[in-house]
């Protein structure tokens, strides 16, 4: 009993030494991160349509470095650690040629107004589709509902153009064949309510070097295209203008260095492809504020990182699972990941709200109670799959604070992949997700500036560098206070389980079902707990083993006590 007593107030004190280390770490950031900053380079970057090597692309590199720049960061000559603050542009040639979109119109032959228009619908036009011969080109049109291959094949389409309520790259092929000389077509999930925004086209891509053409058309645009096509002959003229050219691939990588333990480090990810402002212009504008304040906290001496702080931008996935694997010694020191996906959406007009998509736990497997996936879908996750980490829960409380702080709104979501947090996990590293979802606008034309909000974006940013600079500066003392936080997160998760399987049990399910998503639960936690020991930076005491020790009876203690009242 006195054992008990001693951790307890252990716990308590500790506790509070670490959470007084975080609260200066959220008084700096809160202070010094300026939301125009990331505002404007969000709106900078969100001027452009975005594909690696494009026009957009560099520009918004370029725009980048000259940000670190003029916070102190240095070009690099050698090595990353050649001084306090570098910053490095690698460069890669494409194999394939770039792409980027120029304009684009599309007329019905006798109508005063287009049918559609670039200046309005910039994500018309698929990413790799080539130009029409100059003039444009003008053609009848032959609307296909739902026919089959098959039918289709039988229709002329000879130097026609071919029109479906369906994607276009999915009758590109067959459209080719029969001699269409372009396909137009429409995809717009549910979740984006095409009905209620009508005007929004989701960007997608065709194969390189076609042929064919295609086009994709707003829920507006195809109700009036098909109205017309109903009511008999329709002509169009169809003008498109697009750059196809060999160019190079940009990633820009800066690094805080570490004084005690350099070669450890949290690596931020910020892929900058994709046209959006919030997918993902506002993870780039963020990403870099949050390196601007890093620069000028480090320099006032008012940070002293122990372990070093990297900041990236490049081509989403591609870019940081090359950052970690290409450098196999450089990637057993990366210790934690983060992305920034979508970190801006003003939640009241985009809908859904702030969300962490934790590593794989059990809620990946089993999905109930408040769990609950987004319309991305869930992943294909098995037991084999989980990964038991204290980062879930660490990042989660962090985020909860500030929202609490600036009244903001956090919510999470079980794994489900899909953006830069699967690299690392891919390669064994903790990686979270920091996004929003879900969103009307989503991979829409109509996720402009105007759906931005600069102080969500500070709200992200306040919340990833107090968690970053607690993590690369943790002790003792930090370690056992998270592992204090894990087992108090543990034992409400248990419970919540138990309540959960024991409703299931009385409405039929199986008992020893009910009882493995318990166990399945304590393990987790259990191993998570493990990982705590490699917080703190060269720490050689067994405090935190101790620590872990008594965590981890509490856990399996009550557990046993769930798992027989589950009868």
């Amino acid at each position: 009993m006195k054992t008990k007593i001693l951790f307890v107030l252990l716990f308590a004190g500790l506790g509070c030494f670490a959470q007084n280390s975080t609260d200066e770490y959220f008084k700096l950031t809160r202070a010094g991160f300026i939301e125009k900053n990331a505002y404007k380079t969000t709106a900078f970057v969100e001027k452009y349509f975005r594909v690696p090597g494009n026009t957009g692309f560099t520009a918004s590199i370029y725009y980048v470095e000259n940000i670190l720049k003029k916070a102190g960061f240095v070009e690099q000559k050698q090595n990353e650690f050649e001084a306090p603050l570098t910053y490095r542009i690698e460069k890669r040639a494409m194999k394939n040629n770039t792409w980027e979109p120029v304009d684009a119109n599309i007329d019905i032959i006798g109508e005063s107004q287009p049918l559609i228009s670039y200046k309005t619908n910039r994500n018309m036009i698929p990413i790799n589709c080539g130009s029409t011969p100059l003039g444009g080109a003008t053609a009848n049109v032959v609307f296909i509902a739902n026919a089959t291959p098959a039918e289709i094949e039988k229709i002329d389409l000879k130097g026609k153009i071919l029109f479906s309520e369906s994607n276009p790259s999915r009758l590109l092929q067959i459209a080719t064949k029969a001699g269409a000389i372009g396909v137009l077509g429409y995809s717009m999930p549910k979740y984006t309510q095409p009905e209620v925004h009508q005007t929004s086209i989701q960007f997608g891509s065709m194969k390189a070097n076609s042929e064919v053409w295609t086009l994709l058309l707003s829920y507006a645009a195809k109700e009036k295209l098909k109205a017309a096509c109903l009511k008999g002959e329709t002509k169009l003229k169809v003008n498109i203008q697009t750059k196809i050219y060999p160019s190079e691939e940009l990633t820009i990588v800066a690094n805080v260095k570490g004084s005690v333990s350099p070669t450890e480090r949290f690596v931020f990810s910020a892929h900058v492809q994709e046209p959006g402002a919030n997918d993902n212009a506002s993870g780039v504008g963020t990403l870099a504020e949050m390196a601007r304040l890093t620069a000028e906290l480090y320099q006032a001496k008012k940070i002293s990182p122990k372990r070093t702080l990297t900041f990236l931008w490049g081509d989403e996935i591609v870019s940081t699972r090359r950052y970690i694997t290409e450098d196999t010694k450089r990637a057993k020191g990366i210790m934690w990941g983060m992305s920034l996906d979508m970190v801006g959406e003003d939640t009241k007009k985009t809908g859904g709200s702030f969300l962490i998509e934790k590593m794989p736990d059990p809620s990946a497997i089993w999905t109930r109670g408040a769990d609950k996936h987004t319309e991305w879908g869930a992943g294909d996750v098995s037991e084999n799959d989980l990964f038991p980490h204290y980062f879930n829960d660490f990042i989660f409380d962090i985020c909860k604070t500030q929202g609490k702080f600036a009244n903001w709104t956090v919510n999470y979501n079980p794994f489900e992949g899909g953006s830069d947090h699967t690299p690392f996990l891919q390669n064994k590293i903790p990686g979270l997700l920091m996004w929003h979802f879900t969103d009307v606008f989503y991979h829409t034309d109509n996720d402009r500036i105007d759906k931005v909000s600069p102080k969500e974006m500070k709200n992200v940013g306040v919340s990833g560098l107090t968690a970053a600079y607690t993590l690369i500066s943790a002790d003792e003392n930090t370690a056992i206070a998270t592992v204090s936080q894990v087992k108090t997160d543990a034992l409400t998760r248990l419970k919540t389980e138990f309540e959960l399987s024991k409703k299931a049990i009385a409405d039929g399910k199986v008992v020893t079902d009910e009882k493995h998503i318990i166990e399945v639960w304590a393990k987790w936690y259990v191993d998570a707990l493990t990982t705590v020991n490699k917080m703190p930076v060269k720490s050689e005491t067994t405090r935190v083993g101790s620590a872990i020790k008594f965590a981890t009876n509490e856990i399996e203690k009550q557990t046993k006590v769930y798992l027989e009242a589950l009868k």
